[in-house]
C-alpha cells in the first residue's frame, strides 16, 4: 500500500466561461427598449495553495484528474451569469510545479504560497455590452473561452533544516527516532525507509527539523538504488549529517570508505541553478552504534583522519543516547547562524513581467498546401476571439471580421502574398479554415439589416436602379423594332399601291 508519494502528474481542467445573453427589452408601450442580454461569468481556477499541514501527495496519487466550476451564462434584464467556483488544492511546502516538457513553473517554498496552475476561462460578453451608438441592438453574443486543460507534474522536495545521509542500516532512522517524537520504521535490513522521515528537535532555544533521507548507494546519482529518488530531498537542507556505521560487518566497508562514496554521489547530483552545491554546506560526521566495544575501538581509530579533513566528529549510540546532546546542539548553532545570515539577507527582488505593446500580437505563417498555400494565423488574440465567436449567427462572424480587420490582419496577409480566395487558417491544427475575401470597408454598425445577418455575407440579387434603367431601356428599344417589324410585314402583304392618276388621264 502507497503510504508516501513525492511525484505525480495532475491532469487539470479550468472551468469554461458562460456564454453572454441575446436580449431585448421589452415593456409596455417600449416593444424595443434596447438590448439587456448579460454576460457570462468567468470559469473558475485550479490554484495550488502551499499548506504545512500537508506531507504527501498521496490524495493526488489516488485521484489525479481535478477539474474547477464552470461560469454561467448570461441572462436578459442586465444578468450576468455566475462566477465558476475555483478550486484549491493543498500541496506541500516544498513542492515544486513543473509543466508537460519538465520545465519549473513555480517553486512553493513558502507557506500559504498560491500559484494558478489552470486558469478558467472568460465569460462572454452579451449584447448590451456589445452595444454602440452605431451598433445600438446587436444580434449576437459573445461565447465563453474554454478553460486551460493539461497536465502539469508536482514534485516534492523536503523542507528541513537538517539531512542525515549515510549508507542503508547505518542507523538514520534510529537517530532521528532518538533525538525526535518521529517513529520511522526500523529493522535489521537494509533499505528500511522507504520515503523521509522528519523530526522536529529542540536544542536550547533553537528549534529544527531533521530529514532521515533512505540509504544511499554507489552510483545513486545515476539511478542506482533508491537514492536517485529521494536525493531532491536533501537540496533545501542547511547542513548534512554523515552517519557512518561503525559495526558494519560487511566486507570491504569501513567508515572512511562509506563517506567517501557519499561524498562522490553527492559531488555528482546536480542541484537547481542559484543553489548551494551540496558539499559546500556545513557537514558533520556521526560515527554511529559506539555502544558496541569493536565499533568504538574503530570510532577512536577513524576521528583522527575525519578531523584531518576538516570534519567535526560526533561519537554516537542510539542505544544508549550516548552524544547525541553534543550532536544536536552544534546542528542548532548551525541552523540559527544560518536563520540570522538569512534573515539579514534581503530578499530578492521580485522580477513583474509587463506586456511589451510594441510587439506583435498574431503571426502569419504561410505553409505549402496541395491546392495552394494556406495561410496561418497565430495568436492568443485571434484565437481568443474565434473561440468567442458563434458561427451560426452570420452578425458574429462580421463582428469577428471587423476585429480581425481593424487588428492588422488583412493588411499582413497582402504582405504574405495572400489573394482574394486563399486558403486561410486560424490556430494551430485544423482551426477555423475559410476562405479568404478581402473586406471593402468595416461599415457593418452602418447598415440596416436584421439583428443576427450580416449584409456583406449576404448573396444579394436585388438589381440596382441603374441596372434597371437599362433593362428598361432594352425593353423598349425591343418593344420599339418590334413595332416597327410588324408595320414593314403588314405593308409588305398589300402589295404596292396602284397609279390612279395614270387611269384619269387615258
Amino acid at each position: 500500500m502507497v503510504t508516501f508519494v513525492d511525484r505525480v502528474t495532475l491532469h487539470l481542467s479550468a472551468g469554461k466561461g458562460g456564454n453572454g445573453c441575446v436580449s431585448v427589452k421589452r415593456e409596455k408601450f417600449k416593444p424595443l427598449a434596447g438590448p439587456d442580454g448579460g454576460n457570462g461569468g468567468h470559469g473558475g481556477d485550479v490554484v495550488l495553495v502551499a499548506d504545512p499541514q500537508v506531507t504527501t501527495l498521496l490524495s493526488y496519487h489516488h485521484s489525479p484528474h481535478r477539474s474547477a466550476g464552470n461560469g454561467g451564462f448570461g441572462m436578459g434584464d442586465h444578468r450576468s451569469g455566475a462566477l465558476g467556483e475555483s478550486l484549491e488544492l493543498p500541496v506541500p511546502v516544498g513542492t515544486v510545479v513543473k509543466d508537460a516538457s519538465g520545465e519549473t513553473l513555480v517553486d512553493m517554498i513558502e507557506p500559504g504560497m498560491r500559484f494558478v496552475a489552470a486558469p478558467g476561462g472568460i465569460g462572454g460578453l452579451g449584447n448590451a455590452a456589445l452595444a454602440t451608438p452605431k451598433r445600438k441592438a446587436p444580434g449576437f453574443a459573445l461565447l465563453g473561452t474554454p478553460g486551460w486543460t493539461g497536465d502539469i507534474l508536482l514534485e516534492l522536495k523536503t523542507v528541513a533544516d537538517v539531512a542525515l545521509v549515510g549508507f542503508p542500516s547505518a542507523g538514520k532512522s534510529s537517530l532521528i527516532a532518538a533525538i525526535s517524537a518521529a517513529r520511522p520504521k526500523i529493522a535489521d535490513y537494509p533499505f528500511t525507509t522507504l520515503h523521509p522521515n522528519l523530526g522536529v528537535v529542540q536544542a536550547g532555544d533553537t528549534r529544527f527539523t531533521v530529514a532521515d533521507v533512505p540509504g544511499l548507494i554507489e552510483g545513486a546519482s545515476e539511478g542506482k538504488g533508491l537514492g536517485l529518488e529521494f536525493l531532491r530531498h536533501v537540496e533545501r537542507c542547511t547542513a548534512l549529517v554523515h552517519v557512518l556505521d561503525c559495526a558494519t560487518l560487511e566486507p570491504g566497508r569501513d567508515p572512511l570508505t562509506d563517506l567517501d562514496v557519499i561524498l562522490a554521489e553527492l559531488a555528482a547530483y546536480p542541484v537547481p541553478e542559484g543553489q548551494l552545491p551540496l558539499l559546500e554546506r556545513p557537514q558533520l560526521v556521526a560515527l554511529n552504534k559506539v555502544d558496541v566495544p569493536e565499533a568504538k575501538d574503530l570510532a577512536d581509530l577513524v576521528r583522527p583522519d575525519l578531523e584531518e579533513r576538516g570534519f567535526r566528529v560526533f561519537e554516537i549510540s542510539t542505544v544508549s543516547h550516548e552524544g547525541l546532546r553534543q550532536l544536536t546542539f552544534a546542528l542548532g548553532d548551525i541552523v540559527a547562524t544560518h536563520r540570522v545570515e538569512q534573515a539579514a539577507t534581503p530578499a530578492p527582488e521580485r522580477i513583474v513581467i509587463r506586456p511589451k505593446g510594441a510587439e506583435k500580437e498574431f503571426t502569419i505563417r504561410v505553409e505549402g498546401g496541395t491546392y495552394g498555400n494556406v495561410y496561418r494565423i497565430l495568436g492568443d488574440k485571434p484565437l481568443k476571439w474565434v473561440q468567442q465567436t458563434d458561427f451560426q449567427n452570420e452578425e458574429a462572424v462580421g463582428y469577428l471580421g471587423d476585429r480581425l480587420e481593424k487588428l492588422g490582419v488583412e493588411n499582413e496577409l497582402y504582405r504574405a502574398g495572400a489573394v482574394p480566395g486563399a486558403t486561410v487558417v486560424i490556430g494551430e491544427g485544423d482551426g477555423i479554415v475559410f476562405d479568404w475575401e478581402p473586406s471593402v470597408s468595416s461599415t457593418a454598425e452602418l447598415m440596416t439589416a436584421p439583428r443576427g445577418t450580416d449584409p456583406r455575407l449576404l448573396r444579394s440579387t436585388r438589381r440596382t436602379t441603374s441596372e434597371r434603367r437599362d433593362m428598361y431601356h432594352d425593353m423598349m428599344d425591343a418593344k420599339a423594332e418590334a413595332r416597327a417589324e410588324l408595320e414593314a410585314e403588314r405593308l409588305a402583304e398589300r402589295g404596292p399601291r396602284p397609279d390612279w392618276d395614270d387611269e384619269d388621264d387615258e
